[in-house]
């Protein structure tokens, strides 16, 4: 039992050894804006198009959407929290970028294979988050090692940035060493809910796609354990959807605003280059403002609409109409 008003009211900060209740705070939290955007404001979360959420997100969607409720999928992932903080603690996360081209996802990929097959930790790809950035969770010395290689390797300018603090190796293979996503498909098979798709329908991080129906969820969660979150892929789909009006839900969100501001900084960094091919891109970035070419346009091009996408923070909104 987690008496999450308590945490909030003492205002705890939060530690590795509270994840668990870092998890069910997320969730509740998100729930309750979404409660309140209704209650108060008559606007109603499954009017949206499209729904779509990075790591626990994706988990917060499914409940908002019908499909599961809160205790239901919060269950198994609380009984599994503290697996998965133990195996934080020789778990190094690194950002691996390229300041030049878009960056070759496959040889990371092997790299990282090749890395662990020398027996000496398990290093993989936890989140594609840019055509040029990948997040890696590595255990013990990996991360050193990937370090060490990518400077042989990859282009000039493709470096490693290490974090400081210590994660649970999510969505990456490690999380099979002590068998979680096993453990966790068994759990969700008795698992209260899941015969329903969800309404709206979620963007995957799982699949990078619009992948759930009324009957596959529980193995999209189970594939959430331990495979990649394809970020990317979801960012670009939603841009490319046609969405004027993008809420982000839950406690200081940062994942995806910070996405979306980097994409629109870029785009607005070159419709403001004063050459033919700038000008050329604003003539295009008025042209994918309008819906009815949205869908003959390019993904790529389809990027250059970043800009004029509104964004609401729906925390700081909610804050803002307090009397």
């Amino acid at each position: 039992e987690v008496d999450l008003v308590a945490r909030v009211r003492e205002r705890r900060a939060e530690t590795l050894a509270d994840y668990g209740e870092a998890i069910a705070l997320i969730v509740a939290t998100e729930m309750a804006q979404l409660e309140l955007l209704h209650e108060f404001f008559g606007i109603e979360y499954r009017s949206a198009p499209v729904a779509l959420g990075y790591s626990l997100g994706e988990v917060a969607a499914l409940v908002a959407s019908g499909v599961y409720s809160i205790d239901a999928v919060l269950t198994p992932l609380l009984a599994l929290s503290d697996d998965m903080v133990s195996q934080a603690n020789d778990v190094r996360m690194g950002i691996v970028f390229s300041r030049g081209p878009e960056m070759e996802f496959s040889a990371v990929e092997r790299l990282c294979l090749e890395i662990t097959n020398q027996g000496h930790g398990t290093i993989a790809i936890s989140s594609y988050l840019s055509p040029n950035t990948v997040l890696v969770l590595g255990q013990r010395g990996t991360l050193d090692e990937l370090k060490a290689a990518v400077k042989g390797r990859f282009a000039k300018g493709t470096n490693v940035k290490e974090d400081n603090h210590r994660w649970p190796p999510i969505h990456t293979h490690i999380t099979r060493q002590k068998h979680i996503p096993d453990r966790a498909a068994v759990m969700m098979e008795r698992m209260p809910g899941g015969f329903v798709a969800p309404q709206p329908n979620i963007l995957s991080c799982v699949t990078g796609s619009m992948g759930y129906t009324d009957i596959n969820s529980r193995d999209m969660l189970n594939r959430w354990v331990d495979e990649p979150q394809r970020l990317w892929d979801v960012v670009e789909q939603t841009i490319a959807s046609g969405v004027e009006l993008l809420i982000h839900v839950g406690p200081a969100p940062n994942i995806i605003p910070a996405t979306m501001q980097r994409i629109s900084q870029n785009v607005q960094q070159q419709l403001a280059a004063k050459t033919w091919a700038g000008l050329g891109k604003r003539a295009v970035s008025h042209m994918v403002r309008r819906p009815w070419l949205t869908k003959v346009m390019s993904s790529k091009t389809n990027l250059l609409r970043a800009p004029f996408i509104q964004e609401v923070i729906l925390e700081d909104w909610l804050l803002a109409q307090m009397p």
